[in-house]
């Protein structure tokens, strides 16, 4: 039998902190108790502190490994960092002057990071067979863009196209900020100050609606499935091709 896995989309901030304490607990009997969870953290190239999610979870590890009942192994935990920089200037930044009126106008500089974000996660969970990659969304923040159901539809289909399932197992449960501060402080975990890096793009604003999010994404999942097919079969010129520099 193969060793039970999942990733977690860890930005050190509390949503993925919880996922990972989750996790590593086996307190949520969707994920169960994984033998090995891995933490994707994102490198987008617009986040500064970029000490601040290592060492959120290197104190999070020691105070969960101190509750752990005797003689019971922790989960082993990989912090792995991802580039998707390249994805994201691809997605929208090289081309957004064309994008943004093919799409009424709308800011989705989020919605572009996000999925590059979600193209790396399942390069990684497919390279090293992760069956389960989950993601900290939740309904009292889908004033974000990319954590509304137009989103997390459509990159949980891409995902299963190559035999990745993703999860949000907070989305609901954590309607309100005190659920989750709630939890990390029963555990004994930082629950106040930011513990991820501080993205530029983070706090911009954006009127964008579900017709205009799903019409972006129809259109360029396409192009990001031919970028992570050519990514996995070693086609390097192909998946460059993809998503060429802007000039």
């Amino acid at each position: 039998m193969e060793r039970q896995e999942v990733a977690v989309l860890y930005s050190g901030g509390r949503d993925s902190l919880s996922i990972y304490a989750l996790a590593a607990t086996g307190l949520d009997p969707l994920l169960g108790r994984p033998e090995r969870i891995h933490l994707l953290h994102m490198l987008n190239g617009m986040g500064r502190f970029p000490a601040f999610p290592a060492t959120r979870l290197e104190t999070a590890t020691k105070i969960l490994a101190a509750q752990a009942p005797a003689g019971a192994k922790p989960p082993e935990t990989e912090y792995v960092e991802l580039d998707c920089g390249r994805l994201f200037q691809g997605l929208w930044l090289d081309h957004y002057e064309e994008l943004m009126p093919r799409f009424d106008g709308k800011n989705l500089v989020c919605v572009a990071c996000k999925l590059a974000m979600h193209a790396r996660a399942v390069i990684y969970c497919v390279r090293h067979r992760v069956p389960v990659l989950t993601a900290g969304y939740t309904l009292r923040q889908d004033y974000y863009p990319e954590q509304t159901p137009a989103f997390m539809e459509r990159i949980a289909a891409m995902a299963d196209r190559f035999g990745i399932a993703t999860r949000f197992p907070v989305y609901e449960a954590f309607d309100s900020e005190d659920v989750t501060r709630h939890l990390l402080e029963d555990l004994g975990l930082p629950s106040t100050g930011g513990g991820e890096r501080k993205c530029l793009f983070c706090q911009t604003k954006t009127t964008a609606r579900p017709e205009q999010i799903g019409r972006y994404l129809d259109e360029m999942i396409p192009r990001v499935c031919d970028y992570i097919d050519h990514r996995l079969a070693g086609r390097i010129r192909e998946a460059a091709l993809c998503f060429p520099p802007g000039r």
